[in-house]
Protein backbone atom coordinates (compact mmCIF):
# COMPACT_ATOMS: atom_id res chain seq x y z
CA UNK A 1 0.00 0.00 0.00
CA UNK A 2 0.82 3.60 -0.66
CA UNK A 3 0.81 6.33 1.73
CA UNK A 4 1.06 10.10 1.35
CA UNK A 5 3.84 11.55 2.81
CA UNK A 6 2.90 15.02 2.45
CA UNK A 7 -0.18 16.98 0.82
CA UNK A 8 -1.14 20.38 1.21
CA UNK A 9 -2.55 22.25 -1.47
CA UNK A 10 -0.52 25.40 -3.42
CA UNK A 11 -4.07 27.08 -4.23
CA UNK A 12 -7.54 27.01 -2.55
CA UNK A 13 -10.39 28.17 -3.66
CA UNK A 14 -14.65 27.59 -2.54
CA UNK A 15 -16.93 29.06 -5.18
CA UNK A 16 -20.74 27.97 -4.20
CA UNK A 17 -20.56 24.38 -2.54
CA UNK A 18 -17.19 23.38 -4.28
CA UNK A 19 -13.87 23.32 -3.25
CA UNK A 20 -11.23 23.64 -5.14
CA UNK A 21 -7.82 22.60 -4.15
CA UNK A 22 -4.81 22.91 -6.47
CA UNK A 23 -1.30 21.57 -5.98
CA UNK A 24 2.06 22.17 -7.19
CA UNK A 25 5.24 20.18 -7.16
CA UNK A 26 6.75 19.38 -4.38
CA UNK A 27 3.14 20.35 -2.09
CA UNK A 28 2.27 16.68 -2.29
CA UNK A 29 4.05 13.32 -2.23
CA UNK A 30 4.04 9.81 -1.77
CA UNK A 31 5.70 6.63 0.09
CA UNK A 32 5.58 3.94 -2.21
CA UNK A 33 7.98 0.90 -0.55
CA UNK A 34 10.19 3.15 1.37
CA UNK A 35 10.60 6.08 -1.48
CA UNK A 36 9.29 9.05 -1.82
CA UNK A 37 7.77 10.01 -5.10
CA UNK A 38 6.66 13.80 -5.44
CA UNK A 39 3.59 14.63 -7.38
CA UNK A 40 4.70 16.87 -10.62
CA UNK A 41 1.55 18.86 -12.47
CA UNK A 42 1.82 17.38 -15.98
CA UNK A 43 -1.52 16.17 -16.39
CA UNK A 44 -4.37 16.69 -13.43
CA UNK A 45 -3.26 18.93 -10.56
CA UNK A 46 -6.57 19.73 -8.56
CA UNK A 47 -9.05 17.86 -6.65
CA UNK A 48 -12.63 19.33 -6.88
CA UNK A 49 -15.02 18.48 -3.89
CA UNK A 50 -18.45 19.13 -3.07
CA UNK A 51 -18.52 20.73 0.40
CA UNK A 52 -22.23 19.09 0.89
CA UNK A 53 -21.48 15.91 0.25
CA UNK A 54 -17.33 15.90 0.61
CA UNK A 55 -17.43 13.68 -2.28
CA UNK A 56 -14.62 14.24 -4.74
CA UNK A 57 -15.93 15.22 -7.86
CA UNK A 58 -13.16 14.72 -10.59
CA UNK A 59 -12.38 11.14 -9.40
CA UNK A 60 -10.98 10.63 -13.25
CA UNK A 61 -8.03 13.36 -13.04
CA UNK A 62 -4.40 11.70 -12.91
CA UNK A 63 -1.82 12.45 -10.57
CA UNK A 64 2.00 11.97 -11.62
CA UNK A 65 4.32 11.37 -8.96
CA UNK A 66 8.10 11.38 -9.93
CA UNK A 67 11.46 9.67 -8.12
CA UNK A 68 14.32 10.34 -10.56
CA UNK A 69 13.28 8.94 -14.09
CA UNK A 70 10.46 7.00 -12.40
CA UNK A 71 6.77 7.59 -12.80
CA UNK A 72 4.01 6.85 -10.96
CA UNK A 73 0.32 7.62 -12.75
CA UNK A 74 -2.59 7.49 -10.21
CA UNK A 75 -6.04 8.61 -10.98
CA UNK A 76 -7.92 10.28 -7.91
CA UNK A 77 -10.06 7.30 -7.94
CA UNK A 78 -7.24 5.03 -7.36
CA UNK A 79 -5.53 7.28 -5.03
CA UNK A 80 -8.52 7.30 -2.82
CA UNK A 81 -8.65 3.70 -2.87
CA UNK A 82 -4.72 2.27 -1.97
CA UNK A 83 -3.31 5.05 0.08
CA UNK A 84 -4.36 7.48 3.17
CA UNK A 85 -5.26 10.88 1.68
CA UNK A 86 -8.53 10.87 3.69
CA UNK A 87 -6.36 11.44 6.81
CA UNK A 88 -4.60 14.24 4.87
CA UNK A 89 -7.86 15.62 3.13
CA UNK A 90 -9.71 15.79 6.42
CA UNK A 91 -7.71 18.78 8.18
CA UNK A 92 -7.84 20.92 4.74
CA UNK A 93 -11.46 20.36 4.19
CA UNK A 94 -11.99 21.36 8.25
CA UNK A 95 -9.97 24.55 7.63
CA UNK A 96 -11.17 25.34 4.31
CA UNK A 97 -15.03 25.24 5.10
CA UNK A 98 -16.45 27.94 6.92
CA UNK A 99 -17.97 27.73 10.73
CA UNK A 100 -20.76 28.66 11.54
CA UNK A 101 -20.37 32.14 13.86
CA UNK A 102 -21.58 32.05 17.30
CA UNK A 103 -23.47 34.99 18.01
CA UNK A 104 -21.31 37.42 20.02
CA UNK A 105 -22.09 37.69 23.83
CA UNK A 106 -22.08 41.15 25.27
CA UNK A 107 -21.02 41.81 28.40
CA UNK A 108 -23.72 42.76 30.31
CA UNK A 109 -23.47 44.22 34.38
CA UNK A 110 -25.15 42.71 37.36
CA UNK A 111 -27.07 46.65 37.48
CA UNK A 112 -28.32 45.86 34.13
CA UNK A 113 -29.40 42.35 34.79
CA UNK A 114 -31.09 43.31 37.90
CA UNK A 115 -32.85 46.30 35.93
CA UNK A 116 -34.11 43.49 32.92
CA UNK A 117 -35.58 41.75 35.92
CA UNK A 118 -37.42 44.63 37.30
CA UNK A 119 -39.10 45.27 34.19
CA UNK A 120 -39.91 41.83 33.48
CA UNK A 121 -41.50 41.40 36.94
CA UNK A 122 -43.87 44.59 36.47
CA UNK A 123 -44.83 43.55 32.97
CA UNK A 124 -45.85 39.82 34.70
CA UNK A 125 -47.86 41.56 37.53
CA UNK A 126 -49.16 44.00 34.91
CA UNK A 127 -50.34 40.49 32.80
CA UNK A 128 -51.69 39.59 35.95
CA UNK A 129 -53.46 42.32 36.69
CA UNK A 130 -54.98 42.07 33.20
CA UNK A 131 -56.16 38.61 33.59
CA UNK A 132 -57.56 39.62 37.15
CA UNK A 133 -59.78 42.17 35.90
CA UNK A 134 -60.67 39.68 32.64
CA UNK A 135 -61.81 36.69 35.43
CA UNK A 136 -63.71 39.64 37.78
CA UNK A 137 -61.49 38.90 40.62
CA UNK A 138 -61.90 41.22 42.75
CA UNK A 139 -59.94 40.18 45.49
CA UNK A 140 -56.42 39.00 43.59
CA UNK A 141 -56.44 42.40 41.15
CA UNK A 142 -56.69 44.43 44.58
CA UNK A 143 -54.09 42.49 45.63
CA UNK A 144 -51.21 42.67 42.43
CA UNK A 145 -52.27 46.14 42.82
CA UNK A 146 -50.93 46.49 46.22
CA UNK A 147 -47.69 44.38 44.60
CA UNK A 148 -47.11 47.13 41.94
CA UNK A 149 -47.34 49.68 44.08
CA UNK A 150 -45.15 47.88 46.83
CA UNK A 151 -42.82 47.04 43.73
CA UNK A 152 -42.56 50.77 42.10
CA UNK A 153 -42.12 52.48 45.96
CA UNK A 154 -45.47 53.50 46.16
CA UNK A 155 -47.27 53.46 49.64
CA UNK A 156 -50.12 50.84 50.22
CA UNK A 157 -53.64 52.23 50.54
Amino acid sequence: MMQVQYMKPFYTKITGDKLRLVFAYQYFSILKENEIFHFIPIEGKEMIINLNTQQIENISEVFVFQKGNRFIRLPLYQLLLITNVHEHLTPILESATPKPQLPLISSVTVGEVDQLITELEQKNIDYLIDQALLDKNKALFFELLQQKNHQLGGFEN
